[in-house]
This record gives C-alpha cells, sequence and structure tokens, in this order.
C-alpha cells in the first residue's frame, strides 16, 4: 500500500487516478479548488481518501498540504502533478493574461507542488514524481501553442528532475495522454481566446472548430488510463515517458521519425561549425 498526493482531483483524469488508486488499496490525499467536490464525486472512500483545498498557484498552501499530509498518513509515496487549465487560440491571438493563467497552473503550480513534496521524498530515499503532460507537450499543434509550450516546459523540467533526483531513490514520470473523454474541452477547464484572427481560419479556426466537435466524444477511456498509471506508481522500472492512447502514441511516433529525418539532412550543417583545427 503506498500514499498518493494528487492535485487536480475533482473531476476528469483527476479524479479517475484517485478512484483508480484507492480501489488498487492504496490511501490518496486528494487536493483541488474545492475539497467537497473531492468528496462528492469519491463519497464513502472511508479513511482511504483525505481530501482537502488547494489552489497550486498557491506555493505557502501547497507547502501546508503536504505537511498536512504527511501528518495524516505517515509519508508520501507518489506526487501525481495533474492540476492543470487549457487556452484554444493561435499564439498571436492569446492574450498575455490567458498565457499567463495556463503557465501559472501547468507549470508554477506544478513547481510549487515538487517543491514542496520533494523535500519528503528525499529524506525518505524514495518515492515517485508522475507529472501530467499531454501529447501537446510532445508535439504541437496550430490552436495550442500556449498550451503546447506549457507542457513542453513540464517535459523539460521533469526531464532534469528525473536526473537529479534518481540517484537518492526517487522515480519521475511524465504522463502524455492524447485525447480522452474528459471535460478538458469544456469551459470549466479550457479557455478559448475571443480575439479571431481571419488569417488563422484555416489553422487555429480549424483546431477551434474540431475542438467543439469531439468534445465529449474523445477516443481515449479516462478509467483505463488512470488504471494505467495506477499500475505504474511507484514502479522501480517505470518509464520516463508514458504515451497513453493510440493516437498519442501513432503523434509521437511520427514526429521523432520526421526529427531523425530532418536532423540526417541538415547533418553536414550542423558539423560545420567547429573550429577548424589548428
Amino acid at each position: 500500500m503506498s500514499v498518493w498526493l494528487v492535485t487536480g482531483a475533482s473531476r476528469g483524469l483527476g479524479a479517475e487516478i484517485v478512484a483508480a488508486a484507492l480501489a488498487a488499496g492504496h490511501q490518496v490525499a486528494a487536493t483541488a479548488r474545492d475539497a467537497a467536490a473531492i468528496e462528492a464525486r469519491i463519497p464513502d472512500a472511508g479513511t482511504s481518501l483525505w481530501a482537502t483545498s488547494l489552489d497550486v498557484t498557491d506555493g505557502a498552501r501547497a507547502t501546508t498540504v503536504v505537511e498536512e499530509a504527511v501528518a495524516h498518513f505517515g509519508r508520501i509515496d507518489v506526487v501525481v502533478n495533474n492540476a492543470g487549465r487549457g487556452v484554444l487560440g493561435a499564439v498571436e491571438e492569446v492574450s498575455d493574461e490567458a498565457a499567463r493563467a495556463a503557465f501559472d497552473t501547468n507549470v508554477f503550480g506544478a513547481l510549487n507542488v515538487l517543491r514542496a513534496a520533494l523535500p519528503v521524498l528525499r529524506a525518505q530515499r524514495s518515492g515517485h514524481v508522475i507529472n501530467m503532460s499531454s501529447v501537446g507537450g510532445f508535439v504541437g499543434s496550430a490552436g495550442w501553442g500556449i498550451y503546447n509550450s506549457t507542457k513542453f516546459a513540464v517535459e523539460g523540467f521533469s526531464e532534469a528532475l528525473a536526473r537529479e533526483v534518481g540517484p537518492l531513490g526517487i522515480s519521475t514520470t511524465i504522463v502524455e495522454p492524447g485525447y480522452f473523454r474528459t471535460d478538458f474541452l469544456d469551459g470549466t477547464s479550457l479557455h478559448t481566446e475571443t480575439c479571431v484572427i481571419d488569417d488563422y481560419t484555416d489553422s487555429a479556426g480549424a483546431m477551434r472548430r474540431t475542438a467543439e466537435t469531439v468534445n465529449h466524444d474523445q477516443p481515449g477511456d479516462p478509467a483505463k488510463a488512470a488504471a494505467a498509471i495506477v499500475r505504474i506508481g511507484g514502479k522501480a522500472d517505470a518509464p520516463l515517458r508514458l504515451q497513453l492512447g493510440p493516437d498519442c502514441y501513432a503523434r509521437v511516433s511520427e514526429k521523432l521519425s520526421s526529427m531523425a529525418a530532418e536532423q540526417d539532412r541538415w547533418k553536414d550543417v550542423a558539423f560545420s561549425t567547429d573550429h577548424d583545427p589548428s
């Protein structure tokens, strides 16, 4: 039995992760902006569930929550940075306010939780950090540029984190879901810019129309995604990256192939930039 700390746990994939972890016999410290929403979503969990309110952009509160979770359960074994915010619009269309709000939650919020939790994991010399990214954290798409950039940032610091905490007995996994049937595309989770530039009608505009069409008709089953995450939680051989969904797997494979071909095509230029031998 492990103790899980899950942020953004009141709905969507976060709530499914909490439910799957409880079903597997784990104890869970679950957080969301409104703790009552967690208890309403997952009633009758008994003493295995401890729910509390946390806005991940509040670093001081994140520290308090971790301290309270350790006092309640005695330890933390798996930290799931799931709280997130979406923003849809062409890079030029997204306002500074909307871009900063996305970074505040997706990047700085995750860092707040890590700064609070890592001292506990380091003292234990064990633990597993699971940072939720997206297929959009590996592959950029028209209309998702700012959201992509937040998840690219998560992937960047997670790669470095894995090298830093690995020698201390702590694992790191970046989870990259494709399209799953959650409320991510609803207005409660996704900010869609009202600024529309006609020149982007066939790129970001097409993505806006696609998002409306596929909402609540995505191919991925969030309960199955949560079960997969719980299966690898705390495992010594957990991957650095975990793609979820055939759509994500295909897009990542396509980008890897494209990058390899482009790198090979421009190899001579790359090798032409060193100083000449003296």
